[in-house]
């Protein structure tokens, strides 16, 4: 459930428009709810800001297709990750509006009002190859809320890319790159910048590369600072770090432009 649905069922109460028995029937499947084979966390949405998202690899077919008809009940909206096409089609079955980016190999199900935008996220790969996860993390920013700009195969192997960029680095208030190979553009990216970054080292490379354990080790070892590192393709969780950072912004300024309200 998210803030704004529990807010109104509990106004809709307080003014007689719903009353007690059914408001208790909209609540009864919080905080989770046992599909036998998942548990769905309905709470995630006051917690985090965004309901809980499906990682589609590994489960059958059936199995989201009915995780994502029960957690789209109501106005929200539903992000799946790591999902083929057969598992979209079967989505698609349930909600005929379904979105498939098959780059990104993610599903979208939009329910309600698109949320407000509340901050600026760059996302930024080293290589063309490295762009599939680099999607999941703009798919993901962008569900969430955020206003998502790309710039995409500007590696340190042709460094004079990445300085025709500049103002785009300069918008963002947090920035997102993505690397495979030896993971260099991280550092460099983090060694130009003062907002908060967050590196994604990918499976592309050679065999030295490990399936992306060079990168990883490499963005760990970065010596610029105010950088974070998230595991090897994980654009989602990338951008579900960089969503938390802006929704804290969105509160503070918040904050700040009530205070001053209070005082004029």
């Amino acid at each position: 459930m998210m803030e704004d649905e529990l807010r109104q069922l509990l106004e809709d109460v307080k003014n007689n428009k719903v009353d007690v028995g059914a408001a208790l029937n909209t609540l009864k499947d919080l905080p989770f709810e046992d599909l036998g084979f998942a548990m769905l966390d309905h709470h995630r949405a006051l917690r985090k800001g965004f309901p809980e998202v499906i990682f589609c690899q590994g489960k059958t077919v059936d199995q989201v297709a009915r995780i994502f008809q029960t957690l789209c009940a109501g106005r929200r909206s539903i992000l799946g990750t790591r999902a083929s096409k057969e598992v979209f089609a079967a989505v698609r079955e349930v909600y005929s509006d379904a979105v498939y980016h098959e780059l990104a190999r993610t599903i979208i199900v939009q329910r309600g009002e698109p949320p407000v935008k509340k901050g600026n996220i760059l996302i930024m790969s080293a290589g063309t190859a490295d762009i599939p996860v680099a999607e999941e993390a703009a798919s993901t920013a962008e569900i969430m809320g955020n206003h998502v700009q790309r710039t995409y195969d500007i590696g340190v192997a042709g460094i004079h890319r990445l300085f025709d960029k500049l103002d785009m680095i300069r918008w963002a208030d947090v920035i997102i790159v993505v690397a495979g190979m030896e993971g260099a553009l991280a550092s460099v990216v983090g060694g130009l910048t003062d907002q908060p970054m967050i590196a994604v080292p990918t499976s592309v490379g050679y065999g030295a590369s490990f399936n992306g354990l060079a990168a990883l080790l490499s963005m760990l070892n970065c010596c610029a600072s105010g950088v974070s590192v998230v595991n090897i393709d994980n654009g989602f969780g990338a951008a579900a770090m960089a969503n938390a950072i802006t929704r804290m912004i969105e509160k503070k300024v918040g904050a700040v432009l009530t205070e001053v309200e209070k005082n004029v």
